[in-house]
């Protein structure tokens, strides 16, 4: 993990709250910003985007990876820094263990967000549920293509692994 001193991180920190005061102002979306650094230098930026983009994947955090990602040509961002200006949402979470973000800083809290209306306590809660108690119903049906599926790309020599 690279150090990144204290004040380069309140810079970038009030950058991603920034972006979040300008996403209300503009009705883009919820007040969301993020920023990922790398080397004490900005790679990419992001806002929440749901409402604007009807996509309930665009929130601050993964339109912020899918944009490093693209400016960097790969989809690990080791080396990279999150600055978020709220807690990560489950979604977001696994996006960040995706790209191998080295570290993430946040803002708000997840209480913070639950206050205001955006409460993702249930995803957490449903995520230790077993998939058939789920509040959406999760069914698994066996398909031995899927399995095949597995196998060829197992046995492929020239993937990409990640």
């Amino acid at each position: 993990m690279v150090f990144v001193p204290r004040d380069i991180n309140q810079k970038f920190m009030s950058l991603a709250v920034g972006l979040s005061l300008e996403n209300i102002e503009s009705s883009n979306g919820g007040p969301f910003g993020a920023v990922i650094a790398k080397d004490g230098n900005i790679i990419a930026e992001g806002v929440n985007e749901v409402t604007g983009r009807a996509d309930p994947t665009a929130h601050a955090e993964v339109v912020a990876i899918r944009r490093a990602c693209q400016k960097l040509g790969s989809y690990d961002l080791a080396g990279c820094t999150l600055y978020t200006s709220c807690e990560p949402c489950p979604m977001c979470l696994g996006a960040i263990y995706w790209a191998r973000l080295d570290a993430v800083y946040y803002a708000a809290t997840r209480s913070d967000a639950a206050r205001a209306g955006f409460d993702d306590a249930l995803i957490y809660d449903e995520i230790s549920k077993p998939p058939a108690s789920r509040t959406i119903p999760f069914t698994h049906t066996r398909e031995g293509a899927a399995q095949e599926v597995f196998e060829k790309w197992i046995n492929t020599s020239d993937k990409i692994p990640y």
